[in-house]
């Protein structure tokens, strides 16, 4: 599959873990500057996808692990896209039939709480509403990615990098603890530039840090959506900056979005797609008198979809009921949606996860998984 939930990735990694002898057919690799434990290096021989990044074992968390969560708290939607996002934007320029992936191992904790606390302008203690109004804090986090490669001495080396810049869209302040909250707009014009900026300072500070100063690095910078939003925010510009140099040139436009399903916005700006998927809730609600709703996602790329995911609630009472639900909708797939993207329903009760169906782009036939 080109893409797979995060849910079913999770089973695959478990089942792959307990698959017997699978560890005995890794590649063992020699350790190098980069992994201070003392351990040789193990890349899988087995991948879920060759789309997807293989890891280096054993695996090393973040340097800064931890600050995404804490930074990015009022989205945890926003959490996942950063850091799923920059990885598939990472591809164009570090291709994963080549490279293997790793967290940050670079940019630490204090590190990034210093730079974000740096980057943004200052508002002193005590200060106006308009004060801080005037000086918004637009960066919210950075993300670290690092690509590694396999010599032929079986040792493997840091090759590139990835950066994201998490950026506010809506300024959110107090001017003393326990007032009331106020929010501000930011404009993407008004926030690409701060980025932009934002990442010229980042790379002349990596260029000064041992062992970066001739790695590529992608710079991808990450609009937010507003506190409570139903949908994470997107990517929106890119860059690459070349071995060893110090400037960053240009950017590159990025043109994707997520949209809500129902919602004002989808019937705007995707109407035929908005019909299709209200005409899927409307016959379930015909078949099924305790549906009481779906929530829709749909991820457009260039004003094209290319993904759709909708979860479908619904009170079961009993197994034969969640089968035969199953079944009608796997139906609906086939016969209401165009194959040309990637489709995923989620059906779900009040505590769990009952039935996924998944179709990729160009298949005719959803796969279709139940859970005991």
């Amino acid at each position: 599959m080109k893409k797979i939930s995060i849910f079913l990735l999770s089973i695959l990694v478990l089942l792959t873990s307990c698959v017997p002898g699978l560890n005995n057919k890794d590649d063992e690799l020699l350790q190098t500057e980069e992994q201070p434990t003392g351990q040789p290096s193990i890349v899988p021989t087995y991948k879920l996808s060759d789309e997807e990044y293989s890891v280096v074992l054993p695996y090393r968390t973040s340097k800064a692990r931890g600050v995404t969560t804490h930074q990015m708290a009022d989205n945890r939607l926003d959490i996942d896209e950063l850091e799923q996002g920059l990885m598939r934007h990472s591809k164009e320029y570090f291709d994963p039939s080549q490279y293997y992936f790793e967290e940050g191992q670079y940019l630490d904790s204090t590190t990034v709480y210093e730079w974000i606390d740096e980057l943004n302008p200052k508002v002193k203690t005590n200060a106006e509403v308009d004060d801080y109004r005037e000086n918004p804090r637009y960066l919210t986090h950075i993300l670290e990615q690092n690509f590694l490669k396999r010599n032929e001495d079986k040792t493997v080396e840091l090759v590139g990098m990835s950066i994201g810049l998490a950026m506010k869209s809506q300024y959110r302040f107090q001017t003393e603890i326990g007032g009331p909250y106020y929010y501000e707009p930011i404009t993407e014009k008004e926030m690409l530039a701060e980025g932009e900026k934002f990442a010229q300072t980042i790379l002349e500070r990596i260029r000064e840090i041992d062992g970066l100063q001739n790695v590529p690095i992608m710079f991808a910078i990450y609009r937010e959506e507003k506190q409570g939003s139903a949908v994470p925010g997107n990517f929106v510009a890119k860059t690459y900056v070349k071995e060893g140099d110090r400037k960053i040139n240009d950017w590159g436009m990025i043109d994707e979005e997520y949209i809500l399903f129902p919602s004002s916005e989808a019937e705007e700006k995707y109407f035929d797609d908005a019909q299709i998927v209200n005409s899927f809730g409307k016959d379930i609600a015909d078949f099924f008198p305790n549906y009481v709703g779906y929530i829709g996602e749909g991820f457009y790329v260039n004003g094209q979809l290319q993904k759709l995911t909708i979860e479908v609630p619904i009170e079961f009472n009993g197994k034969a009921e969640i089968v035969g639900f199953a079944q009608y909708t796997y139906g609906l797939v086939k016969d209401e949606f165009p194959n040309n993207y990637d489709i995923e329903i989620k059906i779900t009760s009040s505590d769990r996860l009952e039935g996924y169906i998944y179709r990729e782009a160009g298949e005719q036939n959803p796969i279709v998984h139940m859970f005991n």
